[in-house]
């Protein structure tokens, strides 16, 4: 799978819910974390291969202890508390990092690829990097929560990855 970089009119759309749960969907879950781990990531959305579908994959099992690579299907925040600020980068805008504030904790709602129906509290690592994936299934950038200042002098950065 291809990873599609800032520019990419995928990255914008929001994506579709999943209503089937098949071999197939199984099958586009390990193509995901198999492209995910080539390119050193801890976090990969379907917008980023192409696929405007509400799909994402996390792995921060290296950062984390207890936690493993998890599939998150119609994944939908329900209820969040604290701040944090962090530093982000993003596989699909290669070569830029800046710092991000999100919630410390989160409250997710999502399926399985078996589609069972799930409710869970994350936060450190794990929660971060779920809501920078959501974002990408929303058409939503971590460069967007830059503030104007900041866009500017990235901007060129920004180009570099569009035309890499």
């Amino acid at each position: 799978m291809r990873i599609r970089i800032v520019g990419d009119e995928v990255l914008r759309e929001k994506a579709a819910g999943i209503e089937k749960f098949d071999e197939e969907l199984k099958q586009l879950v390990e193509e995901m974390f198999d492209t995910m781990h080539e390119a050193d990531g801890i976090g990969l959305a379907a917008p980023q291969v192409g696929l405007s579908i509400r799909l994402l994959v996390t792995d921060t099992s290296e950062l984390e202890k207890g936690t493993q690579p998890t599939a998150f299907i119609n994944p939908q925040i329900v209820a969040s508390e604290g701040e944090s600020t962090f530093e982000e980068g993003c596989l699909s805008i290669p070569g830029v990092r800046e710092e991000v504030t999100r919630p410390e904790k989160i409250t997710l709602e999502y399926q399985t690829v078996d589609g069972v129906k799930k409710k869970e509290d994350f936060e450190g690592w794990q929660a971060r990097v779920l809501q920078h994936e959501i974002d990408h299934l929303d058409g939503v950038l971590f460069i967007d929560y830059l503030s104007p200042v900041k866009k500017k002098l990235i901007a060129s950065q920004l180009t570099a990855a569009q035309i890499a």
